[in-house]
């Protein structure tokens, strides 16, 4: 069962978030104090502070906000959430069926990002993320509505993007799911450009995509007994 579903207590949520924040850092996908998760809980979301770092979070240093919280900065005391909480806030509104957000600054992913690159179909683990590729959203200042509004746009039908000149968003119903999501874009950057070193990658059709997404679809799931 996922720790974000309703049976499962703030404390465990609030304790899932911190380790997840601590396996981006072991699975060198973020570091310092870049980066940020958050996971849907009651009528708003919980995500990690501004500033700290992930070896010194604890369950007290996570912040709840209303799903409702105005778009203008507010005042906050002195448990400042995530600059990039705008994003989180406009995604888990937009976007039900989502749990959880993670946020990475992951090395290949982000240098694809510099250039403005989607991730295209040159492997089919690219249907993970919901298409044909892994777009790259405009850049824009980080914390701002406008960087919001774009991840919003590039998310449509997708369940990772890039962030142009910044890094990588993925989402998942809980937290373990979208934490492997973010570590498999990063594969997919690693793998896309070591095969650019030999010249530009094949990519597979639109059809072939098309197939693996249906497939995924289907992936681990038990047709119902008569």
């Amino acid at each position: 069962m996922s720790v974000n579903s309703q049976s499962a207590t703030e404390d465990a949520l609030r304790a899932d978030i911190v380790n997840t924040m601590r396996e981006m850092v072991r699975l060198g996908i973020n570091q310092g104090t870049s980066g940020n998760v958050s996971a849907r809980w009651r009528d708003g979301f919980l995500i990690t502070p501004s500033g700290v770092p992930a070896a010194q979070l604890d369950a007290d240093t996570i912040v709840w906000l209303p799903l409702d919280i105005e778009a203008t900065a507010p005042v906050f005391d002195e448990k400042r959430p995530s600059t990039e909480w705008r994003f989180h806030r406009d995604i888990l509104h937009a976007r039900p069926e989502i749990g959880a957000v993670v946020h990475t600054h992951s090395n290949a992913a982000t240098a694809m990002s510099i250039h403005g690159r989607d991730i295209p179909a040159h492997h089919y683990m690219v249907a993970a993320a919901g298409g044909n590729s892994i777009r790259c959203a405009p850049y824009a200042t980080f914390g701002s509505q406008a960087l919001s509004d774009h991840a919003v746009v590039a998310l449509q039908d997708r369940t990772a993007c890039l962030l142009a000149h910044h890094g990588v968003i993925a989402l998942g119903p809980d937290l373990g799911r979208a934490l492997w999501l973010a570590n498999e874009v990063e594969v997919l950057a690693q793998q896309y450009l070591l095969a650019a070193t030999l010249g530009a990658p094949p990519v597979l059709s639109d059809e072939q995509m098309a197939e693996v997404v249906d497939r995924f679809s289907q992936y681990g799931v038990r047709p119902k007994r008569p």
